[in-house]
């Protein structure tokens, strides 16, 4: 019955924080289903760890969730030479704590799907120095300890991560009400039928990118420039027989919602969430589109956005 109890009680210790370690790996990884699966790894060493030899609980599963994290980017690097089409981190509805602390500017740009995806430009090391530092505050010591680093050596890293990372961060920080407003009038200017409005609304060098992971038929190449985007996105929404026997015969209903800090149109059919079109503004308009249409990158924001509901749609009808 102690044994038990004993038992019971590390486990409520770990999951008190399993939301923080989700923040991080989700950081890390850039896929939310990746991060869920290297905490519940970081569970199970932890339940079979002899406890009386961790001096520090936190330090100790920091430390174990960020070497699994590391050994996971390797491989997942390796997965993306061969990924079909253009790879982009897995979108994460407002609200889940995967999106973990927000009370800083940094803390929400390092979130970002803009954040993200630059990230992938670092190597394992920079990428973890970069969220521990910037994310969650931790110091170099200890960030050292982590990573088996001089603390010397740690801060050269840091700031090499942060040289990489210090292009195109002039994202605008958005609530509901202003992502809504925002969303309203990019898809009013997609359905309108005509380029015009939607030009308006881009800037110049704006870009566009689509992952469908082989799995749903999506661009397999950036779009580059406002006219060029205006084209491509009227054709994608433009309503044909085609795309409604892909919705299983059925009009999609559009949403507006925040996605990882940023305003996103939702493309909802029956129950089923076939896509999220995310999209990056800065002062002078809309800088970048990201469209996630790969189903594996929406299941579990399908069941979080269910379990948030029910939502009123911005459009009904196509």
């Amino acid at each position: 019955m102690v044994e038990h109890g004993g038992m019971s009680h590390e486990a409520d210790f770990f999951e008190s924080f399993r939301g923080r370690l989700e923040a991080i790996a989700y950081r890390l990884l850039g896929s939310a289903g990746d991060a869920e699966d290297v905490v519940q790894d970081t569970f199970l060493r932890w339940h079979a760890a002899d406890r009386k030899l961790i001096e520090t609980p936190e330090a100790w599963l920091t430390k174990v969730l960020t070497n699994l994290c590391l050994t996971q980017l390797g491989s997942a690097r390796v997965r993306r030479e061969t990924y079909v089409g253009h790879w982009l981190p897995e979108p994460v509805l407002a609200g889940d704590r995967m999106l973990g602390p927000a009370d800083t500017a940094e803390q929400r740009e390092s979130v970002s799907l803009a954040m993200l995806t630059l990230m992938e430009r670092l190597s394992p090391n920079e990428r973890a120095v970069y969220v521990l530092r910037e994310a969650f505050g931790y110091p170099h010591r200890e960030i050292a300890e982590i990573l088996d680093l001089t603390e010397v050596n740690c801060q050269q890293v840091y700031r090499r991560a942060k040289q990489h990372l210090a292009a195109g961060r002039s994202r605008a920080e958005v609530d509901a009400g202003v992502a809504e407003k925002i969303v309203q009038g990019f898809l009013a200017a997609t359905l309108s039928g005509d380029t015009e409005p939607l030009v308006r609304l881009l800037t110049d060098d704006a870009v566009s990118v689509a992952d469908g992971g082989g799995r749903i038929r999506a661009r397999r190449t950036p779009v580059v420039g406002a006219p060029d985007i205006a084209r491509y996105l009227a054709h994608v929404f433009r309503p044909t027989d085609a795309k409604r026997a892909i919705l299983g015969g059925i009009d999609p209903v559009f949403h507006a919602v925040v996605v990882n800090g940023g305003p996103a149109l939702l493309i909802q059919a029956g129950e089923r969430i076939f896509g999220l079109v995310c999209l990056d503004v800065g002062p002078d308009g809309v800088e970048a589109i990201r469209l996630q249409v790969n189903p594996d990158k929406l299941e579990r924001f399908t069941r979080q956005w269910a379990a948030a509901g029910p939502h009123q749609p911005l459009v009904a009808t196509w």
